[in-house]
């Protein structure tokens, strides 16, 4: 990551990966750039912001919190492209008695929103982004801020302390697979999900699948038939987190 003016370090920090840390200068695996615009002392005219990757542009505008949010969308990207020992996969994630709970999903699917639920019920946070796991098959942390909408659509970044819980460090085993989408007025009533099908929602929301096919296969081949796998449409979200708890309270052999 390189910029044009040091002053714009600060605001670029919250925007940086989860994890990320600052290194010196050398050889590294993909290069942003952030040319800073604004408004020059004595000029009548505001400058852009221009960001690249390498040398091709990908944005150009007058709204810095666009630029800063477009930023960290493509560098969150760029890791999960290049990681060479991690899948990522779209998915809210949160920890529960030692065992991780995946909730793979899109932007709009309401993943955010549960995973906050879940966080209410005692849940540690390990992301509301990404799924990061291994060859094990263990779910690590990327933990960013949980990025919830208010009423009237407005998007907020919430520390999941602020909701109570802990945040998770160590990789998880995973415990459950729930494929849900919010629907209004829905009443969640899930179905046990096959694990065929379960790998194939899971293939929709992975990061480079098509470059990596034989080892992403391979990787949640081995990881779904252990967990648990649950499959509906939901309303409010604190509704669906004691069905969700339960089922992985079954799956290890806790419920009483």
């Amino acid at each position: 990551m390189r910029v044009t003016d040091a002053a714009i370090l600060p605001q670029l920090l919250p925007a940086l990966p989860a994890g990320a840390r600052l290194l010196s200068p050398g050889v590294v695996d993909h290069l942003v750039s952030f040319v800073v615009g604004g408004r020059t002392v004595g000029a009548a005219t505001r400058r852009f912001d221009l960001l690249y990757a390498a040398a091709r542009p990908f944005l150009r505008t007058l709204d810095r919190a666009e630029a800063l949010r477009i930023l960290e969308s493509h560098l969150e990207r760029a890791v999960a492209e290049i990681a060479p020992r991690r899948l990522f996969v779209h998915a809210g994630v949160v920890g529960y008695r030692g065992r991780a709970i995946l909730v793979p999903g899109g932007s709009r699917s309401g993943k955010t929103r549960l995973v906050a639920a879940l966080l209410e019920a005692g849940a540690e946070y390990y992301s509301d982004e990404y799924a990061v796991i291994d060859g094990a098959g263990r779910v690590h942390a990327f933990a960013r801020p949980l990025d919830l909408e208010e009423p009237g659509g407005v998007r907020r970044k919430v520390q999941a302390r602020e909701l109570g819980a802990a945040v998770g460090s160590r990789p998880l085993p995973l415990g459950l697979i729930a494929v849900t989408r919010y629907e209004p007025g829905a009443r969640f009533r899930p179905v046990a999900e096959s694990p065929g099908r379960t790998v194939l929602d899971l293939i929709a929301h992975t990061v480079m699948v098509r470059k990596r096919v034989r080892a992403t296969l391979a990787t949640l081949e081995s990881l779904v038939p252990a967990a648990a796998r649950l499959k509906g449409v939901r309303g409010e979200a604190r509704e669906a987190v004691p069905r969700l708890l339960a089922a992985v309270d079954r799956q290890c052999g806790w419920a009483g």
